[in-house]
């Protein structure tokens, strides 16, 4: 379960930097995941165009990070939203972005302190970001990282 209103614990994703390569296999298997396939391959070949990564992995000499939404408790990417797109759902807390509302504008880019939301700028113009892969038990970056270095778990851990 990813948390209920009023629950001090919900389940988010961490990184543990000194696990992490920069192997960018979380980034992969987050773009397969959101393709229209779902199949690497395809996703790669037919597809890579149209599927960014909702997450990305940073590197500084050799030291190498996961960046991808951290689902803030106040979500200032849904207060500076203008069209409603960017929305947070009460019962797990998890924070989307309805790709049919969003307009383009990128008040939510500019108001991450993450730096976390990134610009579709091939096809339809919207704001793309983590959803925590919400149809799945643990994300799909998180189920794939070899050396473990990305964590899904309660908040409160």
């Amino acid at each position: 379960m990813r948390g209920k209103p009023g629950d001090e614990a919900m389940k988010r994703i961490f990184i543990k930097e000194e696990y992490c390569l920069g192997c960018r296999l979380c980034e992969i298997y987050c773009q397969v995941k959101h393709s229209k396939s779902k199949k690497i391959i395809k996703a790669f070949k037919e597809e890579l165009v149209d599927v960014l990564p909702r997450v990305l992995v940073e590197e500084i000499g050799h030291n190498a990070f996961a960046i991808q939404c951290r689902h803030c408790v106040d979500a200032p990417c849904v207060a500076a939203c203008i069209s409603g797109a960017m929305q947070k759902n009460k019962n797990t807390g998890v924070v989307t972005c309805d790709e049919e509302k969003c307009v383009g504008c990128w008040s939510c880019i500019m108001a991450c302190p993450y730096g976390a939301i990134k610009r579709d700028l091939v096809g339809r113009k919207i704001a793309s970001k983590c959803d925590l892969c919400e149809d799945e038990d643990i994300p799909v970056c998180v189920k794939n990282c070899p050396n473990e270095a990305l964590e899904f778990r309660d908040t409160g851990e």
